[in-house]
């Protein structure tokens, strides 16, 4: 009898065992598979949750030349299209994250061992497709070993599926949409614009290296804080590339040696261009969510619903805009410190002490800090206690924030002394709102000096008399008035007393055409005019010209006394450029819905006014202002205009401009609305308080304070002739009735002068 061999014996079982062991292991993960794809383990995606994962998307504000100006979101989300994603990024990310991912089916052998060798871990996720599948269905990843490994199960069940559902070029998108770079930069056109200031197709090869190099863990390789690191592992991501014959061994060690090169552009609320615009916009879009449920019923979210809202501005007029206010505002700030020297109750003037008390009282009732702890029951007594302690804080500058120790009654008082200032243009002829630039930093002053703040408009409001006498008496610019004080007696008008107002410098004499008078700001004159027109045909002209603001019907709004926005002032003014069709200020062009369905479209709201005589009369009047009056500053000597008196300004601009500067009493407020054919801009300078301001008429006058912003920026827009600003005059109506060539002869006038109507008829606005 044959006996067995012992060694022999043991090793079948041991080979038995192994084939045990292995088959069971593949039972048990089979019957685990199975068991999650059924649910065991917990709730998996249903096939719609699948086609339609939760996102939150933000909603953009696009400009009319196709820029995004901002968003609002919860998560800084904006998908992009697989065709927006350059070459070298996807075979970035393939070469670095998933070398086989075109040739598995969501798992891949050599990553899941990877996976459970690193499970608790960095990098715990394997191929692009579960990590996806992590992203999308995993809300946080388990410290607990065992419920890891039943989070993997399903993430890999769930990246079979995704498999099955999409094309890979599609996970590749969804994966780079999804993912978190880090300071508000979700998915990769955020973090494209963020870190770069491009869209994701115009990432060169390191750049879009270094973004995949962040995929490993963007707290920890994050370019603004650890540069060094971040190069490190961006030179990884390109050695991979290599490994992957993506680049060349010669091409990867020359990109190696380049520095990050990082261009940011933060994406905040607060950040960016065109802040103050943008509020605006976030504001009508509440109010209009409101009237416009979805299809189910529910309302849209601008914060994760991926609004896209198309509006008027040009980002390139914007960038513009923003540039010439702090070229001009950072030097004219510098000369208000130096003159608040001597100002023993800096920033302020005219003020008794009490006075001063009572207006930073006010300040600070204003405050967030005051509202915060009145809304957590403090006592007024303790509140106020709390604004002389003193706090880290951070203070506005033109040089950059200043991180200092102040108590916060300090720092208000520190913001009087800082000037502000907003800035409104537009086309006259469509209505679109160009450029909006509210005020200095969004991030300090938060108040809009566009539609929701009101100044004083001093001579701005003066086109408007004009106007109304033209309109109503049938004059022209050449007609003439004594320049001699006038008064208005008490009681009519229901004046208290007599009105006699003053020109500035006191200066009087001799005859004036309404060309000059306007020109120079005569007052006297336009109470002429007032008392002629009546104060309420002034203010009725004002009204069909678009002010909302209720205006007193007194003869003193003829020097401007009433307060009014840049808003409407340009709104109202772009009636004479546009030959008397007032055009309403539109700023919104249309919505659309995540997918580019029109939800609504907007069209401008326009009524006639005037004619194109009486408008373009008043035109004419007021380019009279650039040629040899107030804002002759504008101008440079010349054939093209021999009467301009002065030479050696700046900004010698030739062209035909329209505009009207504005002072108001104690140089508290400055101002300068120009206007040529198909762009009209109004700038308005000063401070929060009106009893901060410059000494002097010569610093404080609008020519000076808000003229300069308008030339810088109206060079900037000359400068590009893409923008197609117009240098030509505006156009003269084919039928002009009235004289406005006060060259021509008398005799000539004369027969002019017949053509006006009856000073007595009726009014026709």
């Amino acid at each position: 009898m044959t006996k067995k061999n012992p060694k022999s014996g043991g090793s079948s079982k041991f080979t038995k065992w192994i084939w045990r062991l292995f088959f069971g292991g593949l039972l048990f993960l089979f019957l685990i598979f199975s068991l999650a794809a059924l649910g065991v383990f917990g709730k998996l995606p249903t096939f719609e949750e699948l086609e339609n994962p939760e996102n939150n998307l933000a909603t953009e504000v696009i400009s009319i030349d196709g820029k995004t100006l901002g968003k609002y979101y919860r998560e800084n989300r904006t998908p992009v299209k697989f065709s927006e994603l350059p070459e070298n990024l996807i075979d970035a990310l393939t070469a670095t994250e998933d070398e086989r991912f075109y040739e598995h089916s969501g798992i891949d052998f050599q990553g899941t061992l990877r996976a459970a060798i690193k499970l608790g871990k960095d990098g715990g996720a394997s191929t692009i497709t579960q990590q996806l599948a992590k992203m999308l269905f995993t809300k946080k990843a388990s410290g607990n070993i065992f419920k890891r490994l039943i989070q993997k199960v399903k993430e890999w069940v769930i990246a079979i599926r995704l498999e099955k559902q999409y094309t890979k070029n599609e996970i590749i998108t969804m994966y780079f949409n999804k993912y978190d770079f880090g300071h508000a930069a979700v998915g990769i056109r955020s973090a494209s614009r963020i870190y770069f200031g491009k869209e994701p197709s115009e990432l060169i090869t390191e750049e879009s290296a270094m973004l995949v190099g962040m995929l490993k863990n963007s707290s920890l390789y994050n370019p603004i804080r650890r540069p060094e690191m971040v190069q490190q592992r961006r030179n990884v991501v390109l050695k991979q590339m290599v490994r992957n014959e993506f680049l060349t061994e010669k091409e990867k060690d020359s990109l190696q040696k380049l520095p990050l090169a990082l261009d940011i552009n933060m994406e905040g609320h607060s950040d960016g261009t065109a802040t103050y615009f943008r509020e605006y916009v976030r504001d009508f879009m509440k109010k209009w969510i409101t009237k416009n449920p979805k299809p189910d019923g529910e309302s849209y979210n601008i914060y994760r619903d991926g609004l896209k809202i198309y509006v008027t501005l040009d980002s390139r007029l914007q960038h513009n805009a923003e540039e010439a206010m702090t070229e001009h505002l950072s030097n004219l700030q510098e000369i208000f410190f130096k003159q608040q020297k001597n100002n023993k109750t800096a920033p302020f003037y005219d003020l008794e002490p009490e006075q001063i008390e009572s207006t930073m009282l006010s300040a600070m009732k204003r405050s967030e800090r005051w509202r915060k702890m009145k809304a957590a029951g403090l006592s007024e007594e303790d509140i106020k206690s709390s604004f002389y302690v003193e706090t880290p804080m951070k203070l506005f500058s033109w040089k950059g924030e200043i991180d200092t120790v102040l108590t916060p009654y300090d720092s208000i008082r520190y913001n009087k002394f800082i000037l502000q200032s907003g800035l409104l243009s537009t086309d006259p002829t469509t209505g679109h709102v160009k450029a909006w630039v509210g005020g200095i930093n969004y991030k300090h002053f938060q108040y809009d000096h566009v539609k929701q703040g009101k100044r004083q408009v001093g001579s701005t409001f003066k086109p408007f008399v004009y106007a109304t006498a033209i309109n109503q008496l049938g004059l022209s610019p050449c007609d003439e008035f004594p320049n001699t004080p006038y008064t208005i007696p008490a009681g009519k008008y229901h004046l208290d007393e007599d009105w006699t107002p003053r020109n500035s410098g006191d200066e009087y004499g001799g005859l004036r055409t309404l060309k000059n008078a306007l020109a120079n700001s005569i007052n006297v004159i336009s109470a002429n005019l007032i008392d002629k027109t009546t104060p309420q045909n002034v203010v009725r002209m004002a009204k069909n010209l678009g002010v909302e603001t209720e205006i007193p019907a007194v003869p003193s709004v003829a020097l401007g006394t009433v307060d009014l926005s840049l808003y409407e002032m340009v709104g109202a003014l772009n009636t004479f450029a546009n030959k008397g069709m007032y055009v309403k200020p539109m700023m919104i062009l249309r919505i659309e819905d995540k997918n580019g369905t029109i939800l609504e479209e907007f069209t401008p709201e326009t009524r006639e006014v005037l004619s194109e005589s009486i408008a373009y009369t008043t035109i004419s009047l007021m380019e009279g202002v650039t040629r040899y009056g107030s804002g002759v500053r504008l101008r440079t000597s010349g054939a093209k205009y021999p009467d301009n008196v002065a030479t050696g300004y700046p900004y010698q601009f030739d062209n035909p401009i329209a505009g009207k500067t504005g002072t108001t009493q104690n140089q508290s407020d400055g101002w300068f609305i120009g206007l040529v054919p198909n762009l009209s801009t109004g700038v308005w300078v000063g401070a929060e308080d009106r009893s901060v301001h410059f000494v002097d008429l010569n610093r404080g006058q609008g020519a000076s304070m808000a003229l300069p912003i308008w030339a810088l920026y109206m060079k900037r827009n000359y400068a590009d002739e893409e923008l197609n600003i117009s240098k030509e005059a505006f156009e003269e109506p084919e039928e002009l009735t009235i004289n406005i060539d006060c060259d021509l002869p008398k005799e000539e006038n004369a027969e002019e002068d017949k053509k006006k109507p009856d000073p007595n008829g009726e009014i026709d606005f």
